[in-house]
């Protein structure tokens, strides 16, 4: 096999590594910073900018800069202005050439534009992180020296609003072989500061892809009456059947999902059946009593689980009542996930598919406090939930899961 392909690459990145050493080097000896304003890096994008402009302008006019013949054309170029603009270097001054008819419109460094494209996304990725419009406009001024007014950012986040309503109301596949739902709790600004529920769904697609279906403000506490409002409303965005809906034990909520899907199977999260049932006990009593419910939900069987959950109550029904009177409620929505093979119940016996999204999205809660208005509250999940997963890893481990 020839290596010379291998060869040219290997030239190539050394070349490149040899260009970088010089420049460091020489800026070392100018004393000169690799960063920041003045340093190297603001110099290289300035250059950067400043030469692919040239040459959208000598396509623009059909002849290099000093080709002879551009003198005696019609347009022709016009000298030049300074604009200064951000970049993910900080703020650079750059050279923007004219053409005589004012008919150029660069697209390197677009007209009346002072961001480029990669600091928008900086300020929507620093803003999922859970940063604060006055956090990040700090940043900017501590690290790149440059002014950037909370009002800006709140205005790059805010091109978010159109592309959040379009994911929200997009259409949805016609068949989740699960859905996992959850709330989570907010504090928005309405007159007083109020605790709402953020409703989220995530399905699992016949790929194996889970699937952020929507988010969506309640009012008051999480209840079954606004989660029929939410099923319905993914059902008319096309998902005529849900095979399993794995939730919390919430009151009503079995009547919710039949009334949307009647073959779905409502699969109550064990993992929340559990710490209910701790509220009812001794903190001293959890790890015993943790142990002996383990037979119960590992059975292999829904005969061997009651068999197992009467030795549970034998052992502590008569100390704690209120444990085995919560299993007993919950039984019926408790036992579907036993008919599956152990793989398939590792996904469905509890919502940690949608608690994992719920703990970034809470960080980024947490870091504001509160929400002056639902919309803000609704912005800030959607923008963590959108930078859940930027490297694909997270979704490959699903599919293989």
């Amino acid at each position: 096999m020839s290596t010379e392909p291998m060869m040219e690459a290997s030239q190539v990145r050394l070349t490149d590594q040899q260009i970088a050493e010089q420049l460091v080097d020489q800026a070392r000896s100018d004393g000169v910073g690799l960063v920041g304003p003045g340093g190297l890096l603001n110099g290289l994008t300035r250059a950067v900018l400043e030469t692919a402009l040239e040459v959208e302008m000598g396509e623009h006019l059909g002849c290099d800069k000093d080709a002879v013949e551009g003198r005696s054309n019609g347009n022709s170029r016009n000298g030049s202005r300074s604009k200064t603009v951000l970049t993910e270097a900080g703020p650079v001054t750059i050279e923007v050439p004219r053409d005589r008819e004012g008919t150029f419109e660069p697209k390197t460094v677009k007209k009346h534009s002072r961001r480029m494209p990669g600091v928008d996304e900086l300020v929507i990725s620093l803003s999922a992180r859970g940063l604060t419009t006055g956090e990040i406009s700090a940043l900017f001024a501590e690290f790149y020296g440059a002014d950037v007014s909370k009002d800006t950012i709140s205005k790059i986040t805010d091109k978010e609003l159109a592309e959040m309503a379009e994911w929200q109301n997009r259409p949805l596949d016609s068949v989740y072989p699960v859905i996992f739902i959850d709330a989570m709790v907010v504090k928005i600004r309405d007159g007083l500061v109020a605790n709402r529920p953020v409703y989220c769904a995530v399905g699992v697609t016949v790929d194996g892809e889970r699937d952020i279906l929507g988010l969506w403000v309640g009012t008051g506490r999480e209840g079954a009456k606004y989660w029929q409002k939410v099923l319905t409303e993914i059902k008319n965005r096309g998902v005529k059947d849900a095979c399993i809906v794995v939730s919390d034990g919430l009151t009503g909520l079995s009547e919710s999902i039949t009334a949307t899907w009647p073959e779905a199977i409502h699969q109550t999260c064990v993992l929340h059946l559990i710490h209910n049932m701790f509220r009812y006990a001794s903190k001293s009593d959890w790890p015993a009593i943790a142990a002996d419910l383990r037979p119960v939900y590992q059975a292999a069987t829904e005969a061997a689980a009651r068999q197992r959950f009467e030795d549970f109550d034998e052992k502590w029904g008569r100390q704690y009542q209120a444990t085995t009177r919560l299993w007993e409620s919950a039984w019926a929505e408790f036992v579907p996930f036993l008919q599956f093979d152990p793989e398939i119940r590792s996904v469905v016996y509890s919502t940690n598919a949608i608690e994992s999204i719920h703990a970034r999205s809470r960080r980024a809660v947490r870091a504001r406090g509160h929400f002056p208005t639902e919309s803000a509250a609704l912005k800030c999940v959607y923008l963590t939930v959108r930078s859940l997963d930027p490297t694909g890893k997270g979704r490959q481990r699903g599919i293989n899961r």
